[in-house]
């Protein structure tokens, strides 16, 4: 068999693999789920083996079709970047696309670009929300913040900001807190993807009888700031992450003790192969974010 198999075939493959959802897969490539299905048994007609499998209402790669979309993930990705270089070299601009959690970027990286745009105008950034962390091989991704011990294998990566822990409230409520056993008497925020954060900081200050296992869950921080602004309650925050609320006094840290988390702290991350592929925008924002010198 020398053919190769028909490209929206091979297109339906790859959304379906990365989503996991046919119909999810229908949506992003503006088709019907029957349309979708259809080039998936194309393809698997095409080869002779079955590519996926249903587990529970999910579609699932099997072995097979995991080390087959493994490779063509990687080649539409290329394609996507060469497009994109492409389209933005004929408008002689190049975006610069740039992956962050959702908290981080809403309250740390947004209020700062506008400084990165008045200086350079000439670069177009892009920025993609998500916790999960970058794949650089399959997506169309050339840096990325991420929240880790700043060692991975295979990234370069530089600490954007100290990551200090801190209970924060609104000012009515900091007005009964004296010390941190009558946090006992709050609800407390918490933050699913952080469920730890809470208890390092009682453990710091010697606050274990408050009791962790209750309180309002939040799926992320933004969401907890949130809900500590409408005064819901007391949320355990980045301190980096609600600086601008605790200037203008619409939070307050009714305690003095921040809990430092040493290096495991956000990161601005790429990998080393980008150096193959370097570009003007890449060096441009990697030494913006070098200059923050954390």
């Amino acid at each position: 068999m020398d053919s190769l198999p028909p490209l929206n075939a091979l297109r339906c493959f790859d959304v379906v693999g990365r989503l996991g959802s046919v119909t999810e897969a229908a949506a992003e490539l503006c088709v019907t789920p029957a349309a979708v299905s259809r080039q998936i048994r194309q393809l698997e007609q095409h080869f002779g083996t079955r590519l996926f499998e249903r587990q529970h209402r999910r579609i699932v790669l099997t072995d097979a079709g995991r080390a087959y979309h493994d490779e063509v993930a990687q080649h539409f990705a290329g394609l996507h970047r060469a497009s994109t270089a492409l389209t933005a070299s004929l408008k002689r601009r190049r975006p610069f696309v740039i992956k962050a959690p959702h908290s981080i970027a809403m309250r740390w990286l947004l209020p700062r670009l506008s400084s990165f745009h008045r200086r350079f105008p000439g670069v177009d950034v892009k920025l993609h929300t998500s916790v999960a962390p970058p794949d650089f091989k399959s997506e169309a991704v050339d840096a990325a913040i991420c929240l880790g011990d700043g060692r991975w294998k295979g990234w370069k990566s530089y600490k954007v900001m100290v990551n200090e822990l801190t209970p924060v409230c609104t000012p009515e409520k900091a007005a009964r807190l004296r010390k941190p056993r009558d946090l006992m008497n709050e609800v407390l925020l918490h933050t699913l993807a952080r469920p730890d954060y809470w208890e390092i900081w009682l453990r710091a200050a010697g606050a274990t009888r408050v009791d962790v296992s209750h309180g309002l869950q939040y799926e992320s921080s933004a969401l907890a700031y949130e809900a500590a602004l409408a005064g819901y309650g007391v949320a355990i925050a980045q301190k980096p992450l609600v600086e601008k609320e605790l200037a203008e006094g619409k939070l307050v840290a009714p305690f003095d003790l921040c809990v430092d988390l040493g290096d495991v702290s956000y990161y601005f991350v790429l990998p080393d192969t980008d150096y193959q592929h370097r570009s003007k925008e890449l060096d441009t924002f990697r030494g913006w974010v070098a200059s923050f010198g954390i």
